[in-house]
């Protein structure tokens, strides 16, 4: 049975009406650093993007879901991305967007909803995720569910008129 619910929140698909939701949060240069996005969205793009939303994840190669808690309010979104079905394998990535909602264990909670789904619907051997050295609530976070540093990429993001290291961590199925 595919359970994308967890004690606190759910994991469900984009929905049309995720469109200012989706707006808001690609046009926020505050995370911009986190998305590698240097330019902002229209309406009319991220609305081609949901009407895309759909398509199979062996087709476009990520999906990403929406985190909401019971009471139907939209918290965050996580993501898979770069999936690679013949090396069983994909990025992950979360963003809890109202920082009120942040260290509340939502992020915590989809990530583990996810891991479970990566593994035993998708069949996926290895998650992968891609950290700022200084973004440590995101370190603990993925530290906490079973990823490991395995590098740190030197001088790897231009941020702000500097340069910032950034760490690779895996989590591969036992």
């Amino acid at each position: 049975m595919l359970t994308l619910k967890g004690e606190h929140i759910y994991l469900r698909a984009l929905e049309p009406e995720d469109l200012n939701f989706i707006h808001d949060i690609e046009n926020d240069e505050s995370i911009w650093e986190i998305s590698s996005t240097i330019t902002p969205y229209s309406k009319f793009l991220i609305k081609q993007y949901l009407d895309n939303a759909h398509k199979d994840i062996y087709e476009v190669k990520q999906l990403r879901l929406v985190i909401c808690d019971y009471d139907n309010v939209v918290l965050g979104l996580i993501d898979i991305f770069d999936f690679d079905a013949k090396n069983n394998r994909a990025g992950v990535g979360v963003l809890i967007k109202d920082n009120s909602n942040r260290q509340r264990g939502y992020a915590k909670e989809a990530l583990s909803l996810l891991i479970a789904y990566s593994t035993t619907h998708l069949g996926l051997h290895q998650l992968y995720c891609n950290i700022s050295e200084d973004n440590v609530a995101s370190l603990k976070l993925f530290e906490g569910q079973g990823f490991y540093k395995i590098g740190l990429k030197k001088d790897w993001n231009y941020v702000n008129g500097s340069y910032k290291n950034e760490y690779l961590l895996q989590r591969i199925k036992n």
